[in-house]
């Protein structure tokens, strides 16, 4: 079967390797990992026509540049809004688009969004650690974090020219407010902590890695000093530390913890959390376990439906203008 190559030229912080991460491991102090936006990975693949769950480049606001060695195969990139610069041409992400030895792919930040996803239609070479090519990017185990002067292989490379052109992108996503789960211990904390979480904006800090983002805003004030043994931990997590500072945890998130956590984000909520940048503000609210339960069957539904959606191939360019009634009047001689 044919391959594809490339280079990498230029990788910033945090591009790693990720597939659907490693669930299963907690209870051995391994984080699950994978995507931080879950739903743009799944986009990525399914608009590709790949496999669920197959890896892809996770790509930071410190972007990514590939140069194609040998071969030829096609890509989708999902995710923030980031710039793609590709054969001298500049577009933006949620596309899917064909690279051809000697050409170079650019995918670097743009208006808006903090992660970007490059899938690709073969099988990306890359480590695997625990039945997973999912990158735990403190540690490196994993798939690995992308560096510059490394070398990809793609195998079992193809091109997809009837997948070329835009991805439609999801709109059933909340825009609101993150909705979250008071506690567990939230009975913890003052009135005026659970009243600030609730009502006040908070502002992404600089401190945001695939770990954790911790946030700025209203101290959140514990009632009374308190002693937790460590206990386990999901993502989308908010842990206040002893100075009242709330952080969200996110894909890379220890396993236990001893500090208290006032609410957790619900889990259709934190991929859109993840995509904002250090200053945005955000606010809360509190939704109930019955809320939190049907939210996310909804939002599972939907993007199950919006996946098969965009799974579906439009044809060649070819096939396309077949299927158009590009004749719309005739002149008789």
């Amino acid at each position: 079967m044919a391959s594809a190559k490339f280079s990498v030229s230029f990788a910033g912080p945090l591009v790693t390797m990720q597939d659907v991460g490693r669930p299963g491991h907690m209870r051995y102090g391994v984080a699950a990992s994978g995507p931080m936006d879950r739903l743009a990975f799944d986009a990525a693949h399914a608009a590709l026509g790949n496999k669920a769950g197959s890896n892809a480049i996770e790509i930071s606001l410190g972007g990514l540049m590939l140069q194609c060695t040998e071969g030829s195969v096609s890509v989708a990139i999902t995710g923030g809004d980031f710039v793609v610069e590709h054969a001298g041409q500049k577009t933006s992400s949620w596309t899917i688009l064909t690279i051809r030895k000697g050409e170079k792919l650019a995918i670097r930040a743009g208006k808006a969004g903090s992660w970007a996803y490059l899938a690709f239609a073969g099988d990306l070479a890359s480590e695997t650690w625990l039945g997973s090519q999912a990158t735990h990017a403190s540690s490196g185990f994993g798939g690995g974090v992308v560096q510059g002067g490394q070398a990809l292989v793609v195998a079992d490379a193809a091109v997809r020219e009837e997948r070329e052109g835009e991805i439609a992108q999801p709109d059933f996503a909340s825009d609101g407010a993150m909705r979250v789960v008071l506690g567990p211990q939230d009975q913890y904390f003052t009135a005026e902590a659970i009243e600030h979480l609730l009502s006040a904006p908070f502002a992404l800090s600089d401190a945001y890695d695939r770990m954790g983002m911790r946030l700025n805003g209203p101290t959140l004030e514990m009632e009374r000093a308190l002693s937790i043994p460590s206990e386990p931990i999901v993502r989308g997590a908010i842990q206040v530390s002893g100075d009242g500072v709330p952080t969200v945890l996110l894909a890379d998130h220890q396993t236990t913890g001893g500090y208290p956590k006032i609410a957790t984000v619900i889990s259709c909520d934190t991929d859109r959390l993840t995509q904002l940048r250090a200053g945005q503000k955000i606010r809360f609210a509190s939704v109930s376990t019955q809320q939190a339960v049907d939210a996310a069957r909804d939002y599972a539904e939907r993007k199950a439906q919006y996946l098969a959606q965009i799974s579906i191939a439009r044809g060649t360019l070819a096939q396309r203008l077949m299927r158009e009634n590009l004749i719309h009047a005739w002149a008789d001689d």
